[in-house]
């Protein structure tokens, strides 16, 4: 049998009864980083044999614990914190499992992401998680993008050396948008700040953050909602008092201020306007 099962995200005393159980009566434990996982185990007197398994090794790693559980071992999974395969190894192991018919299960606990999500205030309705942003430039900018562009709340991972500088690019697709950043989560020095991006950046104004982040953004104003917040008629006559310009040109200055579409701006608004020639 194979456990999936999830640890401590900064507090200890939030590995599970049952995780301690099985942490415990399994015959060996794969761990993302076993020095991380020995730490965990020791304090809790775990004596359970470990050996490696991690994204870099994952391939390998998944044959060598299928290969133990035919021969009828049974198997613990970890990451370093929180649910296992959630930003780590596992993917692979788990749709091997399910070719092969092995058994699993999942030990459930602490999860960075349903702790920031809960700690942000954010709508908790709907909502998506991104993992950590792809260090190539372009898909990077790709990533920002989409991340910022639905209508649900957005949850992404970020190093604490990144930080800053993610947010600093956020700011410059969208300066408005609030989000909330929570690190050090479950710890002593746990701590989540909301507000814009540049109101973040000026919270850490020593420019140092320590501790993993979890990035949470609110969600895009939905187009109906952006139509509400402008008066588009009001805009168009102020416009048209200090230009001669046609309609046409007036809905587009509108579009490239509001993000709203030229046409949408362009019908909204003829019954209010002289211009009426496109």
């Amino acid at each position: 049998m194979l456990y999936f099962v999830a640890t401590p995200i900064g507090n200890l005393l939030d590995l599970s009864p049952r995780a301690l159980e099985v942490l415990n009566e399994v015959d060996f434990i794969a761990a993302e980083d076993t020095r991380r996982t020995r730490k965990l185990l020791t304090h809790f007197y775990i004596k359970t044999k470990l050996f490696s398994f991690h994204q870099h090794n994952e391939r390998a790693g998944t044959e060598k614990i299928i290969t133990k559980l035919l021969e009828g071992k049974s198997i613990a999974v970890v990451s370093d914190s929180g649910m296992p395969l959630i930003s780590d190894a596992g993917q692979l192991l788990a749709e091997k499992l399910w070719e092969e018919n092995i058994e699993y299960t999942c030990i459930p606990g602490a999860s960075a992401v349903e702790v920031a999500l809960v700690m942000s205030g954010m709508p908790t309705d709907k909502f998506r998680f991104l993992g950590f942003a792809p260090r190539d430039k372009n898909e990077y900018k790709e990533f920002l993008k989409s991340a910022l562009s639905e209508s649900i709340t957005t949850i992404i991972f970020e190093s604490p050396k990144r930080i800053l500088k993610t947010l600093e690019d956020i700011s410059k697709i969208d300066s408005s948008r609030k989000i909330a950043v929570a690190r050090e989560l479950t710890k002593i020095h746990e701590e989540v700040i909301r507000g814009s991006a540049k109101e973040i950046i000026s919270h850490f104004s020593d420019g140092e953050v320590r501790g993993e982040c979890v990035i949470v953004i609110a969600p895009a104003p939905k187009h109906e909602d952006k139509k509400a917040e402008y008066n588009l008629a009001e805009m168009v006559d102020k416009i048209q008092k200090i230009s001669d310009l046609p309609h046409t040109k007036i809905a587009k200055i509108i579009s490239a201020l509001t993000g709203i579409s030229k046409r949408e701006i362009y019908n909204e608004t003829t019954k209010h306007t002289k211009h009426t020639k496109f």
